[in-house]
């Protein structure tokens, strides 16, 4: 439970991650897989705990992008409109882009 602890410290104190999740997954599967194999409870048991962080954690890097996404969607069409309510076609323009990026990164997450 040792090698859980400094996992917990890890993905508390900072941001959630897909790809750091996606690795505690995959580690904790291949750690209790190996505890089940030598017969090691404690292993197979840090195994499970690790996996379902690792779970939990990509979970919260997918809602952490798809909120980041609508935040972008949002503001760029706000920016949008004020652009084209005075005239200003570069911000119009920028608008339209950060709107664009944030509907992109709702549908990848």
């Amino acid at each position: 439970m040792t090698s859980n602890a400094g996992l917990n410290n890890n993905t508390s104190t900072s941001e959630p991650s897909k790809a750091n999740g996606r690795l505690h997954s995959v580690k904790g599967s291949a750690k209790e897989t190996i505890g089940k194999v030598t017969g090691s409870k404690n292993l197979q048991q840090s195994g499970k705990e690790e996996h379902a962080l690792g779970e939990a954690e990509y979970i919260a890097g997918q809602v952490k992008g798809y909120a980041q996404g609508t935040i972008d969607e949002i503001a760029g069409k706000g920016e949008s409109t004020v652009g084209s309510i005075t005239g200003n076609k570069t911000q119009q323009f920028s608008g339209n882009m950060r709107e664009r990026m944030g509907q992109t990164q709702k549908k990848m997450n």
